[in-house]
């Protein structure tokens, strides 16, 4: 997660590290893991398919 937040960029200060892994959770890792409770499909691809 280091590498992909900042890379070889200079540290962000605290407040700033809490909101870009805040961001990549709720961004990313929350709508396109794989859940068991969900078929091992992501909630996007859940609530997608309830949609049609």
């Amino acid at each position: 997660m280091k590498n992909e937040l900042i890379g070889t960029q200079p540290r962000p200060g605290r407040s700033a590290a809490h909101a870009a892994i805040f961001k990549g959770i709720e961004s990313w890792y929350n709508l396109h893991r794989l859940h068991s409770s969900l078929g091992y499909r992501s909630p996007a691809d859940y609530e997608a398919a309830l949609a049609v």
